[in-house]
């Protein structure tokens, strides 16, 4: 399972830092130009897991439904990557700003799941709760997924990118401090306390403070070297202390975001949410740390408590 588990993400890795390199510099004056195609499919993968866990426990939403108002949803979050295609500046002056497009388009899958509904209802019973069951894979997928891409197209080019690989980088260090120290050295050296039993019976406190660490200082040598040299300047614009508070909160909330989605797991009854990635599971649970840590990101960012 190690070995496996080391492949697949070896292989994550290195298309991630393919497309992300590609995409800060050779992205033809349009920044996401590279990235919002891979946006696109994991959004796509991630509806159709969902879905999948969904019938697995019984429910029938319809699948149509999610997947348009998903990709309604991430195609409205780039609309400002339609004025870097032509060249212009995204107008400042928009009412909408950045934040408003996905919003709106949210708002109109949620109406699309009523629409889906209308079209196939038959007699009552179970229309509710496909309606719920829809609107919550537009949220839980296409919503938080489109802080994904406000974080790559805040502040510019180098910016974006700084922005989109520190989020990354502090989550998964904690994925990788959790692993490391729970299952390597909390359960040998402190003996493993369970954070979450019913949940994720291998996840331990020891984890959970090992994430927070590993996110921390990961987190801190990300403002310290790597942003200055995607910004090409020659100052630390983050202190250490906010860099680490950004670590630390990205490690917490990517911790609510690994055990919200097995809680859908568990009440579904579904083990892994696919297996497309040996070792690692589907793509969702590539993605729900991520997913939850995204809209935390951009808040500090947005705020100017992280800058570059």
């Amino acid at each position: 399972m190690l070995r496996w588990r080391l492949i697949s993400a070896a292989v994550v890795l290195t298309i991630l830092i393919t497309l992300v390199w590609a995409d800060y510099a050779h992205n033809f004056g349009a920044p996401g130009v590279w990235l919002a195609p891979l946006a696109l499919v994991l959004t796509m993968l991630a509806t159709g897991e969902l879905l999948a866990m969904y019938r697995h426990g019984g429910h029938k939403p319809a699948g149509w439904a999610m997947y348009a108002g998903n990709v309604m949803v991430l195609l409205a979050a780039m609309a400002p990557l339609a004025w870097s295609l032509r060249g212009e500046p995204y107008p400042p002056d928009c009412p909408l700003g950045t934040l408003g497009w996905p919003l709106a388009a949210t708002a109109l899958a949620v109406l699309l799941t009523f629409v889906a509904e209308m079209q196939r209802y038959q007699e009552p019973g179970g229309v509710t709760a496909n309606i719920a069951l829809a609107a919550l894979a537009v949220a839980y997928v296409g919503l938080l997924m489109s802080f994904l891409i406000a974080l790559r197209l805040f502040g510019g080019n180098a910016v974006g990118v700084a922005a989109l690989l520190s989020m990354i980088i502090a989550v998964k260090l904690g994925d990788t401090g959790a692993y490391t120290v729970g299952r390597l050295i909390g359960g040998k050296v402190f003996g493993a306390r369970r954070l979450a039993p019913r949940l994720s019976p291998k996840k331990t406190w020891e984890g959970a403070a090992g994430a927070v660490v590993f996110s921390c200082v990961g987190a801190w040598l990300t403002f310290r070297y790597l942003v200055p040299w995607l910004t090409g300047s020659s100052l630390v614009a983050t202190p250490w202390w906010s860099a680490a508070a950004y670590g630390g909160v990205l490690s917490i909330v990517g911790m609510i975001g690994d055990l919200a989605e097995s809680l859908l797991k568990r009440d579904l009854g579904v083990k892994d949410s696919s297996t497309w990635l040996p070792g690692l599971g589907g793509v969702l649970d590539l993605l729900d740390s991520l997913l939850a840590a995204a809209p935390v990101a951009f808040l500090f960012w947005a705020s100017g408590f992280v800058r570059a």
